[in-house]
């Protein structure tokens, strides 16, 4: 999922609209996450200017991500200020949102707004279960990406796809991608390219495998197997959603 987003010139008026404004920005956290979904675009989204961060979680904190690092919300879902841009991330504990009502509700009022929504990793299948990503082009971690069509979406095989007032990123570090992306929507390319200057993002690894079509064979081997009983896991949680969301799957 390397390649360029086709739609990284468009400028939807969702998020342009925001330019010349101070903006509420919510970012929701939650129990068995992945952090750098979270802490990655927070590094870019921090510092637009006029911009205020709120640390939304789906319950009180403290509590841990996916790895065990400490994560403490501002606020909780009925807490929440007025927000301008939602950002959803992603994780293994993503699966115990895909029926939380609450959680799907205040994604779906946000979106039925027409406010802008970025999502990070599998945080698109939580969108998708909210049933905002209907006919709109999308992007989610490698091993769910076969999993949105379930949710109605047209998958697209890059770092961060732009569709309307929703931007979904790829796996993990693709969230920084996404963030400079919606930074220079929100704020223009200058600011993003300081942003990303300040950073010094500027991604060198020293190995190939970032992606499926890259990794060598016996590392996504390990990979996929690795993932096997969280993917069958959600794809069990996709068919039910689909069936709720009247979505056909041939």
């Amino acid at each position: 999922m390397g390649e360029p987003n086709e739609d990284r010139q468009t400028e939807p008026a969702a998020f342009t609209a925001l330019r010349d404004q101070k903006i509420s920005i919510g970012i929701l956290i939650f129990p068995d996450m992945d952090q750098i979904d979270f802490t990655g675009p927070f590094e870019v989204l921090s510092r637009l200017p006029d911009a205020k961060i709120h640390i939304i979680g789906t319950q009180k904190g403290p509590f841990r991500d996916h790895a065990g690092l400490i994560l403490t919300p501002e606020v909780t879902l009925a807490e929440a200020p007025p927000l301008d841009l939602l950002l959803v991330p992603g994780g293994a504990g993503q699966q115990a949102l895909m029926h939380d009502e609450p959680v799907l509700a205040f994604i779906r009022h946000h979106a039925a707004a027409g406010k802008p929504i970025f999502s990070v990793c599998t945080g698109a299948l939580i969108c998708g279960a909210a049933g905002i990503l209907k006919g709109r082009r999308a992007t989610t971690h490698w091993s769910s990406f076969d999993l949105l069509p379930y949710f109605g979406a047209i998958p697209v095989n890059a770092r961060y796809v732009i569709d309307g007032n929703i931007v979904t990123a790829a796996g993990v570090t693709a969230g920084i991608d996404g963030a400079l992306a919606v930074a220079a929507l929100v704020r223009g390319q200058s600011i993003a390219e300081l942003i990303q200057l300040n950073i010094q993002y500027a991604p060198d690894p020293p190995f190939h495998a970032g992606t499926p079509e890259t990794a060598p064979a016996e590392v996504l081997a390990a990979a996929q197997a690795a993932y096997q009983p969280l993917t069958l896991a959600r794809l069990k949680t996709a068919k039910e959603i689909a069936a709720r969301l009247g979505i056909s799957q041939s």
